[in-house]
C-alpha cells in the first residue's frame, strides 16, 4: 500500500498541471532521461516538475540533486521555478548554476586537497595576456585581432585540443581559422605558459572546468566525496555542451546514469564555440535502457507561427535534421505570417518602422516586440528608422552602432582626416574614395576577412561606406565636415535605451527569448545565409554551416508568439542596384497571395513607376528567382559555356584596377559579373549593360576596357 502524505499530494496537483508527453518525463524512471524539447514546449517546466517528483518519491534529497545551464539568465530562470515549487533559495535545497560556476565553487573547495598551497586566482580578462602573447607570436595587438584569437583559444579548449594538436586539427575540421593556424598555435602556447606567474597560477573560465574534471578523475578521495555529495544531475540546453563540458559531465557522473538531459539539436546555433548536439544525438546509444520523451506540444506560438517554423526546420538536411520535432501549436489562431520584399535596406527599415507603429497603436507593448538579424552591423538602419518615427528602443547583445568601439574609431579617423590641411575638396564619388581611404589606414579591407570579430568591424566599416553613399547620392555637395555633422547628429539622437523599448538583438543574442511580436529582417541571401558559407557563385561551399544558418532562421521565427513578419531587400543602399534575392531558405514558404509572392511577377518600382519583370534564363527560358542565375543571365541547372581564359584576363584586370584605386576588388566587378561576362562575351555597350551589376556608371567608367578585354579574346578564338 502506498502511503500518501502531504509531498505526494502536492505532487500530484503538480503532475495534473501537465500535458501526457511532460508528464511522462517527469515520471520516468530514476536514470538516464532524454527530454528532446521544441521551442515554446515547457521544457523548464517539465525538468523543475521531474526535480519536484524525484524528491517528493523519495528518490533523492533535494540538496543532492544539481541542474546546469549555459548562462546565469536561464540558471536564474530554473531557480525562480524551483523556488516556487519549494526548491530552492535557502540551504539543503537544489543547486541550478552554470557550468562554470558549479566548476568555481567545486574547485574551490577541493583546491587545498589537489594542488595544496599554490595560489591560484580567476582571470578578469584575457586581453592583456593574449596581447603578450600574440606580441611574441609577431601576430596584430590590436583589439579586433585579440578578440579573433581569444575565440580560438576558447573554441579549442571547450573542443579538448591542446596547443600543439591545434593546427593539425584545425586542418582536419578544415576550420576557417583567422590567421594562419601555425601562429595562432604559437599564440595559444604562450597564452597557456604566461598563466604561470611567480605570485602563482592564472585560471580562465575554461581552465576551471578542466581543473575540475582533472580533479575528480585522478583523485579518488575527492571523486568519492562530490559523489556522495550530489547524486542525481540535470542538464539544459543540452545540445550547446561542449567537448570540455561533456567531460565535467562525465567526471560527476562516474559509473552512475541519474541524468536528466533536455534539448532540441535543431536549435543548435552555437558550433562556432565547440558546442556539438552530438552528445544529445549520441544519447540513447550511450544509454540504451535510458527513457526518451518527444515534447512537440507549442504553447508559445499560435498554429500559425508554427506551421510555419515546421516548415522551415522541415527543409533542413543532414543527421541534425532527423530528430526534428513536428511542432503542434496549442493557442488559438492568429495572424498569418507576412512577408515583404523592399526596394533597398532603408526602404525595409521605414516599413518596419510603420508596422512597429502600428502595433503599438493596437496595444502591444513596446518590450514585447524584437527586430532581429543576422549581424550586429544590421541595426544602424533599423536604429535610425526607429528614432526618426520616435519609437523607443534597446540594443541586445551589442551595443548600438554609433556607441561601437570599431564605429568610434572609424569617426575619429574621419575627423582627423577633415583637419588635414592638404585635404581635397572631395564631394560625391570623391568623398566615398576618400572614406574608403580613410578606413583603410584602420583595418578596411578590399575583401571581408576571416574571423567573426574582424567580419563585424568589416560590417560596420561597410556600412558607413554605404551611409556615405546614401548621403552623396542626395546630397551630391556633401563634403567630409557635412558627413561629419550627418553622422554626429545621428550618433546624438541615440538616447540610452529603455525598459520598455523595442528589443533589437541579433538572432544569436535572442536564442531562449521571445516576444509577442518579431520582425525577421534582411533575409537575403550573402546575409541569411551569411556571405562566407557560399561560395563566389552563391552555390553552397560549407554544408555543416549552411544547415546552422537555416536553423538559425528556425531560432528566430520561432521566438514569435503571436505576429511574425519576415522582410528583405533587393539592394543596400537607397537606390542601389537590385541585385539581391531573397534566402534560400524562403523558397516555397511566401504564399501565393501575398504581395511579395513571385507568382505575380509584375512589380512596380516605387520611384520610376513602370512595370518590371523578372529575368528569365537565356537558355530556357524559366524564370530566374535567385541573385546568381539573374547575374549569370541562366538556370543552375542549364549548360555553361564560359571561357576560362577570359575570366582570368577579367580578374587580372580587375586586380590592377582595385589595386591602384585601393578599392575592394569587388567593387570594381564581382566573380559573379565577371563570370557572366566570360559567358556571354558581350561586344558593344549594349549587350554588356544588359548583364546585371553593369548600370550606366560602371559602363562609364570600366565599359572600354571591358569590351577591349573581351573583343581580343573573340577576335583570337575565331
Amino acid at each position: 500500500m502506498v502511503r500518501v502524505t502531504a509531498a505526494t499530494t502536492r505532487d500530484q496537483l503538480r503532475l495534473d498541471d501537465l500535458d501526457a508527453e511532460q508528464a511522462a518525463a517527469v515520471r520516468a524512471p530514476r536514470g538516464p532521461v532524454c527530454v528532446l524539447a521544441g521551442a515554446g514546449t515547457g521544457k523548464t517546466r517539465t525538468i523543475t516538475h521531474r526535480i519536484s517528483h524525484l524528491v517528493a518519491a523519495g528518490h533523492v534529497r533535494a540538496d543532492q540533486v544539481l541542474a546546469v545551464t549555459f548562462t546565469a539568465r536561464a540558471a536564474g530562470e530554473l531557480r525562480n521555478r524551483l523556488r516556487a515549487l519549494g526548491l530552492s533559495g535557502e540551504a539543503g535545497q537544489v543547486q541550478a548554476r552554470t557550468f562554470h560556476a558549479a566548476a568555481l565553487r567545486q574547485l574551490k573547495y577541493f583546491w587545498p586537497q589537489v594542488v595544496g598551497d599554490v595560489p591560484w586566482r580567476l582571470l578578469d580578462g584575457k586581453f592583456p595576456i593574449v596581447a603578450q602573447a600574440a606580441g611574441r607570436a609577431g601576430l596584430s595587438t590590436e583589439t579586433d585581432s585579440l578578440r579573433d584569437l581569444i575565440s580560438e583559444i576558447e573554441w579549442a579548449k571547450g573542443s579538448l585540443i591542446a596547443p600543439e594538436d591545434y593546427a593539425g586539427e584545425v586542418a582536419r575540421r578544415h576550420r576557417d581559422a583567422p590567421y594562419d593556424a601555425k601562429k595562432v598555435s604559437a599564440v595559444y602556447t604562450y597564452y597557456e605558459a604566461l598563466k604561470t606567474t611567480p605570485d602563482g597560477l592564472l585560471l580562465d573560465f575554461d581552465d576551471l572546468l578542466l581543473h575540475t574534471a582533472a580533479a575528480l578523475e585522478d583523485y579518488t578521495s575527492v571523486a568519492e566525496e562530490f559523489r556522495g555529495r550530489y547524486r542525481s544531475f540535470v542538464v539544459d540546453e543540452y545540445q550547446d555542451v561542449t567537448p570540455l563540458q561533456q567531460r565535467v559531465l562525465d567526471a560527476w557522473l562516474g559509473d552512475r546514469d541519474d541524468l536528466t538531459v533536455v534539448g532540441d539539436a535543431n536549435q543548435t546555433i552555437y558550433s562556432f564555440t565547440g558546442a556539438s548536439p552530438s552528445f544529445l544525438l549520441d544519447f540513447s546509444r550511450r544509454f540504451p535502457d535510458g527513457t526518451v520523451v518527444r515534447l512537440e506540444r507549442d504553447y508559445r506560438s499560435t498554429p500559425q507561427v508554427v506551421s510555419l517554423a515546421n516548415r522551415v526546420i522541415g527543409a533542413a538536411r543532414g543527421r541534425i535534421a532527423g530528430t526534428r520535432l513536428q511542432l503542434i501549436g496549442q493557442r488559438a489562431d492568429g495572424p498569418e505570417p507576412l512577408f515583404a520584399e523592399h526596394d533597398d535596406e532603408p526602404a525595409e527599415a521605414a516599413a518596419t518602422a510603420r508596422a512597429v507603429a502600428k502595433l503599438l497603436g493596437n496595444g502591444v507593448p513596446a518590450a514585447e516586440i524584437a527586430i532581429l538579424y543576422r549581424i550586429n552591423a544590421q541595426s544602424e538602419v533599423y536604429e535610425q528608422a526607429l528614432t526618426e518615427a520616435g519609437i523607443p528602443f534597446q540594443v541586445r547583445g551589442g551595443e548600438g552602432f554609433f556607441n561601437r568601439p570599431e564605429v568610434r574609431q572609424a569617426v575619429s579617423t574621419l575627423r582627423q582626416a577633415a583637419n588635414r590641411d592638404d585635404l581635397p575638396d572631395a564631394r560625391g564619388d570623391k568623398l566615398v574614395t576618400l572614406v574608403r581611404a580613410a578606413l583603410a589606414q584602420i583595418g578596411l579591407t578590399k575583401e571581408e576577412p576571416v574571423g567573426v570579430q574582424a567580419r563585424e568591424k568589416w560590417n560596420s566599416f561597410m556600412a558607413l561606406v554605404q551611409l556615405t553613399e546614401e548621403l552623396s547620392g542626395h546630397e551630391p555637395d556633401l563634403d567630409i565636415s557635412g558627413l561629419l555633422r550627418e553622422l554626429a547628429a545621428r550618433a546624438e539622437s541615440r538616447h540610452p535605451p529603455t525598459v520598455q523599448g523595442v528589443t533589437l538583438a541579433s538572432l544569436h543574442a535572442a536564442k531562449g527569448l521571445e516576444w509577442d511580436a518579431v520582425f525577421l529582417v534582411g533575409l537575403a541571401d550573402g546575409t541569411l545565409p551569411i556571405q562566407h558559407v557560399l561560395g563566389p557563385d552563391s552555390t553552397v561551399s560549407d554544408e555543416t554551416a549552411l544547415e546552422e544558418e537555416r536553423r538559425l532562421l528556425y531560432v528566430g521565427v520561432t521566438r514569435a508568439r503571436e505576429h511574425l513578419h519576415l522582410s528583405w531587400a533587393l539592394a543596400r543602399s537607397e537606390g542601389g542596384r537590385k541585385v539581391r534575392r531573397r534566402s534560400r531558405f524562403l523558397i516555397g514558404l511566401v504564399p501565393d497571395d501575398s504581395p511579395a509572392s513571385r507568382i505575380a511577377t509584375p512589380t512596380t518600382d516605387r520611384r520610376s513607376g513602370p512595370k518590371r519583370v523578372h529575368p528569365t534564363c537565356r537558355v530556357c527560358g524559366r524564370p530566374l528567382l535567385n541573385t546568381t542565375a539573374t547575374m549569370l543571365g541562366r538556370c543552375s541547372r542549364c549548360p555553361a559555356d564560359i571561357d576560362q581564359e577570359l575570366l582570368t584576363e577579367l580578374k587580372d584586370w580587375r586586380k590592377d584596377k582595385a589595386d591602384a584605386q585601393s578599392l575592394p576588388h569587388f567593387v570594381i566587378f564581382s566573380d559573379t559579373t565577371l563570370t557572366a561576362i566570360a559567358e556571354q562575351r558581350p561586344t558593344d555597350d549594349k549587350s554588356l549593360v544588359a548583364i546585371p551589376g553593369i548600370g550606366a556608371k560602371k559602363l562609364q567608367t570600366y565599359g572600354a576596357d571591358v569590351l577591349a578585354i573581351v573583343r581580343a579574346r573573340v577576335s583570337d578564338s575565331s
